[in-house]
């Protein structure tokens, strides 16, 4: 399985949007070098507030592009990091994907999959009903969450719109991603 970088964005300020740059360096055990949420410990504020010594399983936000072209069959406009990720796809199922995934981007750069986006308020802030374009439920009422998943740097590099994107599934059983 294998796709594209789409874009990638960042925000050295907490904004919920980030804006779209050429490149992005990701830094091993950190995150996207100058975004607001690089470090080994939680940055997420709501999660900073609980315990500011969880570890940071949201280093590296990604989102699939093909999210948004179902938002524009819904009557939605949003383009790449408006609503918060760092690196947006094509090409790769990112919901679908077992937890420990790593994703090979470009020539170096190697994530974890650790998790989940929990949805926030915020999408609607961005747009009033967005948000419910980003929850779903299945046939047995199971809550199915769509704003993308999270990750952690194992092996740092420069990652750009256009680069590949290389899928490595975990040996072993495969778990579902929960939110992180």
């Amino acid at each position: 399985m294998s796709g594209v970088v789409a874009a990638v964005s960042r925000s050295g300020e907490y904004t919920f949007t980030k804006p779209n740059v050429d490149s992005i360096t990701l830094l091993a055990g950190l995150g996207v070098e100058g975004d607001v949420h690089q470090g080994v410990t939680v940055k997420h504020r709501s999660r900073v507030a609980r315990d500011p010594s969880q570890p940071n399983l949201r280093q590296v936000h990604l989102m699939h592009a093909e999210l948004f072209d179902e938002f524009r069959v819904a009557g939605f406009t949003v383009e790449p990091g408006q609503i918060g990720e760092n690196v947006t796809t094509r090409g790769i199922d990112l919901l679908g994907l077992p937890t420990g995934t790593l994703l090979h981007l470009g020539d170096e750069a190697v994530i974890e999959v650790t998790g989940l986006r929990n949805p926030c308020l915020q999408i609607d802030n961005f747009a009033s009903g967005l948000l419910k374009q980003v929850l779903a439920k299945d046939d047995e009422g199971n809550v199915i969450r769509k704003a993308g998943i999270m990750s952690v740097v194992l092996t740092g590099g420069v990652v750009r719109a256009g680069d590949p994107i290389r899928v490595e599934l975990p040996v072993g059983p495969h778990r579902p991603l929960q939110p992180v």
